[in-house]
């Protein structure tokens, strides 16, 4: 089919339509402003695990001396004075750190245990002997962590902790074998107790000596505070301690160590999204100034056909952006839609011709120009869609002649019938 005297492309001015139709709600988008937030934060770099990372187990041994009610250091018929009161206790841990800071253990000890007892109604030393067995929860506190910053290689660490437990001593007898003479708790037989379950409070301080990521060698002072009755014997002073020194090895399961985040990092990345978003709003912004720009062309202004032209303009036409060459996407339906009438019209042969606005560039560059823009039309027909070469005149007038009076609206090629 042949269109003589169609002057402007349908498809150019549906697409102007379009772009115009969408511009006030890209204006009215663009409207709505963002600003980059003002983010306070303290800079301070926080810790974590997972819950399967830092657990350690504790191994250790040392001596223990309990203070109780004492005798006056004479001498009681049968009994001996001046011996030791410091035995040997044996210690089991196990625990996690929480924190760089904080940390939880269950903690076991264990041995026997020797003390003078007062015998009952005077003030003679009564030796005595029982065997015991502790077992606490305790919480510890990593003060070189919290005071001096988070280090898990620190050769050395001191750790104050405080805990709650259940003691259970028996087999209190005398130096003998007897059921001891210095206590005076009764069951309700009348028999002497020889057993007893107490509740501890616990404190004590550790030191921690480094040797690997998996290994620490630890030494801790602590003491333990009962009741009165701690010993069977309740009369005296009201509070009864248990004194021990132990030492030992930590295990660390997996190493010691802590992942870190910093929150003002994500601030920074949340303020450069920020920023990214304005600058793509600013272009939005000028996308909806450019659809503007050309709302205010419509109607399609007509292009000027010398009376004296023999061939007509048919109805495709592809556009070009300033200053270039390259064929745009949304042209490439109209090269599409020539492409097809040939192949409907294998009769019909074309002319191409290329133009350059004369507002922009020397007309000898324009030239070249719209040269170049008239080969890429070509060829896009001839490689892309199989046109026969022969069927395409190819001409350029630069910016000569053009053929529209609004002079962006010349940066286009031509397709006329030869």
């Amino acid at each position: 089919m042949k269109a003589k005297n169609l002057y402007c492309l349908a498809a150019v001015c549906a697409g102007s339509f379009a772009m115009a139709s969408t511009a006030s709600a890209q204006e009215a988008f663009v409207d709505e402003a963002v600003t980059v937030t003002e983010f306070n934060c303290d800079n301070t770099n926080h810790h974590y695990s997972n819950w399967r990372d830092n657990w350690f187990i504790q191994i250790g041994a040392g001596i223990n001396q309990p203070f109780v009610e004492r005798g006056d250091g004479t001498k009681a018929p049968g009994h001996a004075v001046n011996r030791s009161n410091m035995t040997a206790v044996y210690n089991f841990g196990f625990g996690r750190w929480f924190s760089p800071y904080l940390g939880l253990r269950f903690n076991a000890l264990g041995g026997s245990l020797h003390w003078n007892n007062p015998v009952k109604g005077n003030h003679y030393n009564g030796w005595t002997k029982a065997n015991h067995a502790q077992l606490n929860l305790e919480l510890m506190w990593d003060m070189c962590n919290s005071i001096a910053g988070v280090n898990p290689n620190r050769a050395v660490s001191v750790i104050p902790f405080i805990g709650l437990g259940g003691d259970y001593l028996w087999n209190v007898r005398d130096g003998q074998g007897r059921p001891a003479e210095g206590t005076n708790i009764y069951r309700e037989n009348g028999e002497k107790k020889t057993n007893n379950w107490t509740l501890p409070v616990t404190a004590g301080i550790q030191l921690r000596f480094r040797l690997c990521k998996y290994v620490d060698f630890f030494a801790e002072m602590r003491a333990s505070f009962y009741g009165d009755n701690w010993n069977l014997c309740s009369f005296g002073k009201p509070v009864e301690a248990n004194v021990a020194a132990v030492g030992g090895f930590n295990f660390n399961i997996g190493g010691r160590g802590w992942d870190t985040f910093n929150q003002c990092d994500y601030m920074t990345k949340i303020a450069s999204l920020n920023g990214q978003v304005n600058d793509l709003r600013s272009q939005l912004l000028a996308c909806g100034q450019e659809v503007a720009a050309l709302e205010s062309q419509l109607p399609c202004p007509e292009p000027k056909v010398q009376k004296d032209c023999v061939n007509a303009p048919l109805m495709t036409t592809v556009r070009f952006l300033i200053d270039s060459d390259v064929i745009m996407e949304t042209e490439e339906v109209n090269i599409f839609n020539m492409a097809e009438w040939m192949k409907a019209n294998p009769k019909e042969n074309v002319v191409i011709v290329g133009y350059a606005d004369k507002d922009t560039g020397t007309s000898e560059y324009n030239m070249e120009l719209s040269k170049k823009r008239a080969d890429a039309v070509a060829n896009a027909l001839v490689e892309k869609y199989g046109i026969d070469k022969s069927r395409l005149t190819v001409k350029y007038d630069g910016s000569d002649s053009q053929p529209y009076s609004t002079n962006d609206w010349n940066r286009i090629v031509i397709f006329t019938q030869k």
